[in-house]
């Protein structure tokens, strides 16, 4: 599964208006199934299955742009380290050493077999908290995402009538 890029004020507008809020100790996170229509307009059946995920910090939790920016890039790292560590995980376990998949924490459900936008807003408490606190986060929140039912339109984008 790859990470990718949410792009465009029109896509992580539909994902802030319809998308479903997560909200944990560092991070909130709205989320969409599906690859973003844009995507999928441009590419059709090429498009790339994945997680698309975009990062906001408002002006509201620090006044210093540095300060933002290093909620924005904390919050993204721990995603991408738990998406790697996932694939890692799977990979022991198609290679029939399913111990391996055991020992690690927070690995159950990965990875995910449809795509996702994600919208991430890191709250300011992930500015000075420990990383270990972003990662629990983001792995609490993964386990939510794997007990969603699955949507039968295969990653394909919902069909909105908006």
């Amino acid at each position: 599964m790859q990470l990718l890029h949410l792009r465009g004020r029109k896509t992580n507008e539909r994902v802030l208006r319809h998308g479903t809020l997560w909200r944990g100790k560092t991070m909130n996170i709205r989320w969409m199934r599906g690859i973003p229509a844009s995507e999928y307009k441009r590419l059709g059946d090429r498009a790339s299955q994945g997680l698309y995920i975009g990062t906001f910090a408002s002006l509201a939790l620090s006044k210093r742009a540095v300060d933002r920016n290093r909620m924005r890039r904390r919050c993204r790292e721990a995603l991408r380290i738990t998406m790697q560590d996932c694939s890692l995980a799977n990979k022991d376990h198609r290679s029939g050493r399913p111990e391996l998949v055991e020992e690690r924490e927070g690995n159950q459900g990965f990875p995910f077999c449809e795509s996702f936008q994600l919208l991430v807003s890191p709250r300011s408490s992930s500015l000075s908290c420990d990383f270990r606190a972003i990662l629990n986060d983001v792995r609490s929140f993964f386990i939510l995402l794997h007990a969603c039912p699955k949507h039968p339109a295969n990653g394909a984008p919902f069909s909105n009538s908006r």
